[in-house]
Formats: structure tokens, C-alpha cells, sequence
């Protein structure tokens, strides 16, 4: 189980293997070179592909800054965000969306595919994640509202741990 930075889903086992399918899938089908997957707070969540040569961190980090930074450019003309960016490079581009408004997703590629190809795959991609994070989202609620009793920490009290240390 990984829990968000901002507390606004926790990701369990389950789901993650579902994200990883997709992206795994969306890698094949639109011949990228790196697909990531980040939260808003710049943590990177799942990542495939060439990701030896890149400092995946400040992939991550540098994404979700774009993205804040796009966000004040939209509000700035009325819009609510760019929900996707192009980048274009001389031997690479990146494509980034934002899923379910909760996470951004990062494709990298190069002349082996194009923006037509990518953007579909990703549009069909896009769909499957937002129904995870859905999932995530009701499966979170549920566990809030039973009070999280799975825990094994749920029964432990202040004064179990003074006496530990003491």
C-alpha cells in the first residue's frame, strides 16, 4: 500500500498491477520510449520503458511544475487547466495529460511513432486509468468509513508505546 503526499488516495497492491498493465500496454501500442505516471505533487508513481538514462525524480518533479505552471496560464485566460501539453523536440517529444484531475500522464517518444498515434492510445489509456483511480477513490472511502480496523496499528495507545521504550 503507498499512500499519497497530500492524502488524497492511497494506492494498494491491486490497482497498482492494474496502472502498470495499462501503461505497459500503452508503451507497446504507441511505440514510446518512456511512459510515467505522477501524482500533481511531482511523486512518481509508475514509470516504464527506457527509464535507465533519465533521473526519473526530476522527471517527475519537472512534470508536475509544468503542469502548475500551465494551470496559472489558464486560469489567466479563463480556462479551468490544459488538460494535455505537447512538447516537441529535435529527437524526442513528450505528450502530458492529466487523469481524472488527480494524476498526470508523461509519454516520451520519438520519430519511431507520431503525435496522432500517441494522442489516441493515450485518449483509450486515459479512460482505463481514470477507472482505477476511481476505484482507488471508492475503495478508499469504504476503508475511512469502517475506520481503517484493518490496521495493525488501530489498537495501539500512547501508553503501549511509553512503556515500549521505557
Amino acid at each position: 500500500m503507498l499512500e499519497s503526499q497530500n492524502n488524497n488516495f492511497v494506492m494498494y497492491d491491486e490497482e497498482f498491477q492494474r496502472i502498470s498493465a495499462v501503461i505497459e500496454k500503452l508503451l507497446r501500442e504507441s511505440n514510446a520510449k518512456v511512459i510515467f505516471l505522477v501524482d500533481k505533487n511531482g511523486q512518481l508513481i509508475a514509470g516504464c520503458g527506457e527509464t535507465e538514462n533519465l533521473d526519473t525524480t526530476s522527471l517527475a518533479s519537472l512534470t508536475a511544475g509544468n503542469i502548475a505552471a500551465t494551470g496559472g496560464l489558464a486560469k489567466l485566460i479563463g480556462e479551468k487547466e490544459f488538460s494535455i501539453l505537447f512538447h516537441e523536440g529535435e529527437k524526442d517529444n513528450i505528450h502530458i495529460s492529466i487523469i481524472a484531475q488527480r494524476v498526470i500522464l508523461v509519454v516520451i517518444f520519438d520519430h519511431r511513432s507520431s503525435l496522432g498515434l500517441v494522442r489516441l492510445r493515450v485518449k483509450k489509456a486515459s479512460d482505463e486509468l481514470a477507472g482505477i483511480f476511481e476505484d482507488l477513490a471508492v475503495k478508499a472511502a469504504e476503508v475511512e468509513k469502517a475506520g481503517n480496523v484493518d490496521s495493525p496499528f488501530a489498537e495501539i495507545t500512547d501508553d503501549d508505546i511509553d512503556n515500549l521504550f521505557s
